[in-house]
């Protein structure tokens, strides 16, 4: 059986795989086959009795660990079998750390071995501490504007008005045996790039990917960054419709408010801050995206990314001071969210997929109006089978016939013409077939 995951085949024993006992106990575990080719093939190895003997010194010495090593003779040839438990804390070899992701090893270092160490002793990158700060150097401000939301909310009682700082600070778990953590920083310090490299918040209007027309940076703590984050995106970046209700004024954004600010806090409270990169949201005139720096859990797929982006492991810290301060409602439920303020509005649900690095959503705006296909140059027919497909969901070629009143062949042509410009794809061969958005 050739190579997978979990295992790993060597013809021949060299010291130097005991990094490969190490980054399969690093990780989910797995078997080291010595006297098999790549493709599991049995190769056999002269030396397989003092192998039995030696192995299992060497990786309690090098890595201390126990492994199971296992003599197995067969007519091809002896070969060895080396089965590795994962373990609980971390392993290395000579100070170096190794770790099995996939069908390949690597070596941590940097940001990537400081989250690795900070997993294996249960904790989070938000809830490490940070001396000499005190909570003197926090924001007052913040406090105030915090007890105020959390209030309205109704997350807090009236009565945390009267508490100090450092009373909310303990209520919120943001001090560790008297020293702040790395949340408390960026939630309620004056400027906590003094202490995290990257944390703010880029916005910038494009005309294209590679036409910048103008940009912001957004700094202060985060709740100083969400709240005029969302003050640029709705006054600056996206348009409002203004209309009267008797008296009152009714402003309807382009994109509908409460989806962007999940999409915001989603950001900032699912983002990686050890990888020293700024939150970035680019605007076009037809989309909104929103990037944050961040990996997927390990053996998540993107269908799993796109219902669960809210469970993505995230710094819980934040997002408890976000809760309860009444920031967001629950969460686990913001994409379902989003996905419902998008209906409501009449525009297309949001795409969530992870590129570059990180977990993108972009919101889109309703292109399938009479103007809009009109500008794409759709005739009459074919505007008349999209707001078709828009309400009813999928068109066959019958129905767009029926429709339109047209030939086969006349029909065949425009849902060909539809499928090329992206508007609309086919789903099934022949018979079955219909199209879809």
């Amino acid at each position: 059986m050739p190579e997978q995951q979990n295992t790993e085949h060597k013809s021949i024993w060299k010291d130097e795989y005991l990094k490969w006992i190490c980054g399969f106990a690093n990780a989910q575990g797995g078997t080291i086959f010595i006297g098999k080719d790549d493709n599991g093939n049995i190769v056999g190895i002269k030396n397989a009795k003092k192998l039995l003997e030696d192995l299992p010194n060497k990786i309690t010495t090098i890595l201390g660990i126990v492994a199971d090593v296992n003599l197995h003779e067969t007519t091809e040839g002896d070969f060895i079998e080396i089965v590795v438990e994962p373990q609980p804390n971390p392993v290395n070899y000579k100070g170096e750390y190794h770790y099995r992701s996939g069908s390949t090893k690597q070596e941590l270092k940097g940001a990537a071995l400081d989250k690795f160490l900070l997993q294996k002793y249960g904790k989070k990158w938000d809830s490490v501490t940070i001396p000499n700060v005190s909570v003197a150097d926090l924001k007052q401000d913040t406090f105030d504007f915090f007890k105020e939301k959390g209030i309205e909310s109704k997350r807090l009682s009236e009565d945390c008005r009267k508490d100090t700082p450092e009373q909310l600070l303990t209520n919120l778990k943001l001090i560790d045996n008297g020293h702040l953590k790395r949340a408390t920083l960026l939630l309620f310090h004056p400027d906590p790039e003094k202490f995290v490299t990257g944390a703010f918040i880029k916005i910038g209007f494009f005309r294209t990917d590679s036409d910048l027309l103008f940009q912001d940076d957004i700094h202060g703590n985060l709740f100083e960054q969400v709240e005029r984050t969302m003050e640029l995106l709705l006054t600056k970046y996206t348009k409002a419709l203004i209309s009267y209700r008797g008296l009152s004024r009714i402003e309807t954004y382009e994109y509908p408010e409460k989806a962007l600010r999940e999409a915001l806090l989603n950001a900032v409270a699912h983002k990686d801050y050890a990888g020293c990169t700024p939150i970035q949201i680019s605007v076009y005139s037809d989309k909104v995206m929103f990037w944050n720096m961040g990996q997927l859990p390990e053996n998540w797929t993107v269908e799993m990314l796109q219902k669960k982006h809210s469970s993505i492991p995230y710094n819980p810290d934040i997002a408890n001071a976000f809760f309860r301060s009444g920031y967001v409602e629950a969460w686990g439920r913001g994409i379902e969210k989003i996905n419902e303020n998008c209906t409501e509005a009449g525009l297309p649900l949001p795409l969530i997929y992870y590129n570059t690095g990180g977990c993108w959503v972009e919101f889109r705006k309703d292109i399938y109006n009479h103007d809009s296909l009109k500008e794409l140059g759709l005739n009459d027919r074919q505007i008349k089978a999209v707001l078709y497909v828009r309400e009813k969901g999928r068109i066959t070629n019958a129905e767009y016939q029926e429709i339109n009143e047209i030939s086969d062949r006349t029909s065949s042509r425009d849902l060909e013409d539809l499928t090329t410009k992206g508007v609309l794809r086919k789903i099934g061969d022949k018979k079955s077939a219909y199209y879809e958005m």
